[in-house]
């Protein structure tokens, strides 16, 4: 296996995530505890729960599980379900399956870096960037320009992290159509899927509209839930599904069997989940709307269109990256540098910072960080 660069941001979390006072970069929404979400279990899951043996359990994923989550779409069904230990794994082990020597892929940028450095260890991989000048924009015809007769992956994010951008329900359709009709995978990480600012924007997931394509989701983001460490990649491709499971026998086999029951129990919960963190979003982006007013002369603010990021730009003379490490040293508050997010595909721009908006109470960290500000 070719050697893998650092993972900035989880060197970056290694260092700080844990020690600062303030978490105000957070990737999920609002967490639950465990009596909260097993009060959430009918009574075949709260039996299930309650009984549950602690053994192996399926490659593919429990039954019972997959039914809940294949209730999420409207074509897939459970058999085109796979679960994870997380997105992570089923974004690495699904590069590590559709690329290799002679490939190539088109990824979007920004973007979670796994999304781009894994397929750059397997192929020659081309970016193609969202238009900050253009609310982060994609522009299809350039994805269209990208595309090669070796290419076997077009990788997508939306809403997007880090920017909470999404593109119309329009555009989705036609590039799976693109994807289609060049016998390519599109790859659709869609955690976020669930928070977006206006429902009528939830885009369609991938594998409803495309027999090949991927849609990846997981319980950590939309859900709030990254403690259970359950993802998944929804595919109606059975070849596809078959060589995913190859792959998961040499990483973690299989789940944890109280992470399955508990993932369960959330998906099915999952829309009174989704409004209650999606009433947590609404509350706060006022707050955060008032704060970057307050500070207009040095932070360019727009919220996200969907998930619990945001992409700010920061306009002081010392730059972003000396900015966000003094805040986290001075102040006790963790915002994620545009280095980050920097990729070796685009030009990405260098002065944004990623904050997390999906968090009950962000009060007090907002209040640490105007006063770091005020004393300036």
């Amino acid at each position: 296996m070719t050697r893998l660069p650092d993972f900035r941001l989880e060197v970056y979390f290694s260092r700080w995530e844990f020690t600062a006072r303030h978490h105000l970069t957070a990737s999920d929404a609002q967490t639950m505890t465990m009596s909260e979400l097993l009060a959430l279990a009918d009574p075949d899951d709260a039996h299930a729960w309650e009984t549950l043996s602690l053994g192996y359990t399926e490659t593919y994923g429990d039954p019972a599980l997959r039914q809940a989550i294949a209730a999420t779409y409207d074509t897939a069904g459970p058999d085109d379900v796979i679960c994870f230990a997380g997105a992570e794994e089923a974004l690495y082990l699904a590069m590590q399956v559709l690329l290799g020597p002679g490939d190539h892929a088109v990824v979007i940028t920004p973007n979670y870096q796994a999304a781009e450095t894994v397929p750059l260890s397997l192929c020659e991989v081309t970016g193609v960037a969202l238009d900050p000048g253009r609310d982060w924009a994609l522009d299809l015809d350039a994805v269209a320009a990208a595309l090669r007769p070796t290419t076997r992956v077009v990788s997508i994010n939306f809403p997007n992290n880090p920017t909470g951008a999404l593109i119309p329900a329009a555009d989705l359709a036609r590039l799976a159509a693109m994807c289609d009709e060049r016998g390519i995978h599109l790859f659709s990480d869609e955690v976020y899927r669930g928070l977006e600012l206006d429902p009528a924007r939830t885009l369609p997931q991938a594998a409803d509209l495309s027999p090949t394509a991927l849609s990846l989701n997981v319980t950590s983001k939309s859900l709030g839930l990254p403690g259970l460490r359950i993802g998944w990649i929804t595919c109606r491709d059975r070849a596809v599904r078959a060589r995913l499971e190859r792959a998961k026998h040499y990483t973690t086999i299989c789940n944890a069997a109280p992470s399955e029951v508990l993932a369960r129990i959330a998906l099915k919960a999952r829309d009174r989940i989704l409004e209650r963190n999606r009433a947590i979003i609404a509350a706060n982006l006022p707050r955060f709307e008032a704060f970057f007013t307050e500070f207009s002369d040095l932070f360019e603010w727009r919220a996200p269109d969907g998930g619990c990021v945001a992409f700010p730009r920061y306009l002081g003379p010392e730059g972003v990256e000396t900015f966000c490490t003094d805040l986290v040293e001075r102040a006790g508050v963790l915002l994620l540098p545009a280095s980050i997010y920097r990729s070796q595909l685009t030009d990405t721009p260098a002065d944004r910072f990623r904050i997390g908006v999906g968090r009950a109470d962000p009060e007090p960290a907002l209040n640490a960080f105007a006063a770091y500000l005020k004393g300036l």
